[in-house]
């Protein structure tokens, strides 16, 4: 389960610190709310006790990017940048258009430490987690009869999950469709891990999620809406 990074901390980890849970929620604009036409996506980051721990945001707000999100939709390329509290950018996931094999890049500042893949399942949504070096470290998998729940596997053993409509120890303040909660179940799961499964929320938000108001689940779930 180890990775190759550095033990030098940094202001990713500042903003993840101890936690065993972090919360993402999506932040809706009044364009999407009223007329379903999506903009950028934008997203708040608490931790475990609720308190706000930093932002994320989608780069591009002009109107040629406003065309790509709306009309090639969860196959566009795309930047996520993560903020911390005090709005300083910590790290970022860079995705390149894909038509179903989804890869997001993970930056801790502007060090690569790994990535976060779509493989191809017929019964499963998958996913795997890869350290700087390309080596896989933990699979992310979405059983089809649960598909608002991710587990996170390594070795086939359950570290952690990454849950949509969370109903956790925080259900009364984030019980709406668009948070996510990632767990992190495992005591010895590396703070590298941690931050490449934050950035996997943001993917697997994209890949499984983004548009399905229109185009519907079931789509998603046969593989050929990835």
């Amino acid at each position: 389960m180890g990775t190759n990074r550095s033990s030098e901390r940094t202001l990713l980890d500042d903003l993840i610190g101890d936690s065993t849970r972090l919360l993402v929620r999506q932040k809706k604009e009044w364009g999407e709310i009223l007329i379903g036409f999506e903009s950028r996506n934008r997203f708040e980051i608490f931790d475990e006790a609720g308190r706000t721990a930093g932002f994320a945001a989608e780069e591009g707000t002009g109107i040629g990017q406003i065309f790509l999100r709306n009309f090639l939709g969860r196959m566009r390329a795309a930047k996520v940048h993560i903020y911390n509290g005090g709005g300083e950018d910590v790290g970022r996931g860079e995705k390149p258009f894909r038509f179903y094999f989804h890869r997001m890049e993970v930056f801790d500042g502007q060090e690569k430490i790994g990535a976060i893949q779509r493989k191809f399942s017929i019964l499963h949504r998958l996913f795997t987690v890869e350290d700087a070096s390309g080596q896989e470290v933990l699979q992310i998998k979405s059983p089809f009869f649960r598909i608002w729940t991710f587990k996170l596997l390594v070795d086939g053993q359950e570290v952690g999950r990454i849950s949509k409509k969370w109903g956790g120890i925080l259900r009364e303040a984030f019980t709406d469709a668009d948070t996510f909660g990632v767990e992190f179940s495992h005591p010895k799961l590396p703070q590298t891990v941690k931050k490449l499964l934050l950035v996997a929320v943001f993917l697997v938000d994209f890949v499984c999620f983004e548009g399905n108001s229109k185009s519907g689940v079931a789509f998603d779930l046969l593989g050929s809406g990835g």
